[in-house]
């Protein structure tokens, strides 16, 4: 019997090991990943397509396809859809993803066969009713007059534009006319076109038997559509860095946003760039969390983070400020890249980070759910299972010289775009 009088050893982690994943395909050929983990008589079925923005003819076309997928089928309305899903303790989501469009089934094992027909009727026959679509424009051309009147929501559509160009699916920004313009005829499009069987991948979580898929087989393995695998052409308006100032002078805080355009996860420099982001804006330890918010009181939060998407990808920082210390925190926020150039990241700040960064690493394999999500990321980003392994052993292996040399190619003050919006862009 263990002595709970002592706490147990602290242990640095040293290899994480991803559980294993089956991969089954069902009859009409599309990949199944079996998440097989857990006690628990729970089920997780989530459908993806590579139906996201960049697969667009028409700005868009993708949330709004994803958006009204429950709103009716050949034989349901909403209404109905979702008091049989509430009855049977089941939820069924449309998560938007800007690369792909996705279903989330969320079920009991013995409700499973009742929920997964409504799932796979929801993505083979989805009516998209007239009505519905016009109160989706109607719902949205609202939130989005309140989002116009948030500071950090403006800076982020604007900097995210600079990067990418106004034309780009990762640029471009909703507007209500873009919201108007949308017909049930574009949405139907996009799903014929999109939603089909070589354009798909299944991923089950939880406590998957013989009969759960067989189950599924018999629901999505029939009834779907094929179609062709897209492959989307984008092109990036190529600018040099900008500054932009956007004045709303009854703010009582300002926006500021700096980053540029980087590059997906198959960059060979993108693990580096994400550990540099991490000691600069990407936890509660970093160098900005420390000086701007814990020293300098000008925040309650500021962070970096590095966006990487399946063709391109960008890093930004981003805090709101008071008015009054805006271009003191601009001074700040450069002068801690010039730091990270300049001197070499000492040993403790960097254990405390990649302990940080392996503690998340284990909580990605914490529960079938969590693995499920791994998953999904190595199966969208086209990466190997291996890559849990891989990143484990390089976090191990990042030296401070390491971190200044990314540093010194990328934290460059002539690369950044700059984005400040508030009252704060009169005085900066």
């Amino acid at each position: 019997m263990p002595n709970r009088s002592k706490a147990p050893k602290i242990k640095t982690i040293t290899d994480i090991n991803m559980p294993d994943i089956e991969v089954l395909h069902l009859d009409n050929g599309i990949p199944v990943y079996v998440v097989a983990m857990g006690t628990q008589e729970v089920l997780k079925v989530e459908v993806i397509f590579q139906g996201g923005r960049p697969y667009e003819r028409k700005k868009l076309a993708s949330r709004g396809s994803s958006s009204l997928l429950k709103e009716g089928t050949q034989h349901y309305n909403s209404a109905e859809l979702a008091e049989k899903l509430d009855y049977y303790g089941s939820s069924l989501a449309t998560p938007y993803h800007t690369d792909t469009a996705s279903l989330s089934l969320l079920s009991l094992n013995k409700h499973f066969s009742q929920v997964l027909p409504l799932l796979g009727e929801v993505i083979k026959t989805p009516s998209f009713p007239e009505d519905e679509l016009q109160a989706f424009i109607q719902r949205s051309v609202q939130h989005l007059q309140v989002d116009l009147s948030k500071n950090d929501v403006v800076a982020y559509r604007q900097i995210t534009e600079m990067f990418f160009g106004p034309d780009h699916p990762y640029g471009y920004n909703s507007t209500a006319e873009t919201y108007t313009q949308l017909h049930r005829d574009d949405l139907v499009e996009h799903h014929e076109r999109l939603f089909t069987s070589d354009n798909c991948v299944v991923i089950i979580s939880g406590k998957v038997t013989k009969e759960v898929l067989e189950q599924l087989n018999e629901c999505l393995g029939h009834g779907i559509r094929p179609g062709k695998i897209i492959t989307p052409i984008l092109n990036v308006q190529e600018a040099p860095p900008q500054r932009q100032l956007i004045v709303k002078p009854d703010s009582l805080q300002s926006a500021i946003r700096i980053g540029f355009r980087t590059f997906n996860r198959h960059h060979p420099d993108y693990f580096d760039l994400s550990i540099l982001n991490l000691v600069l804006g990407g936890y509660f330890g970093s160098r900005l969390m420390t000086n701007i918010r814990e020293e300098k009181g000008y925040t309650y939060n500021i962070y970096s983070t590095l966006d990487a998407m399946q063709f391109d990808g960008c890093f930004y920082i981003g805090t709101e400020v008071g008015n009054e210390f805006v271009q003191d925190t601009l001074t700040q926020i450069y002068l801690e890249m010039d730091r990270l150039q300049q001197e070499l990241v000492d040993e403790d700040e960097l254990e405390m980070m990649r302990n940080y960064i392996l503690g998340n690493y284990l909580t990605m394999i914490d529960g079938p759910f969590n693995v499920a999500e791994l998953v999904r990321l190595l199966v969208t980003e086209n990466l190997p299972f291996t890559e849990l392994r891989t990143s484990v052993e390089r976090t191990l292996a990042v030296t401070p010289e390491s971190i200044m040399e990314t540093a010194r190619k990328y934290l460059l003050r002539e690369k950044m775009s700059e984005v400040i919006v508030g009252k704060g862009a009169v005085e900066a």
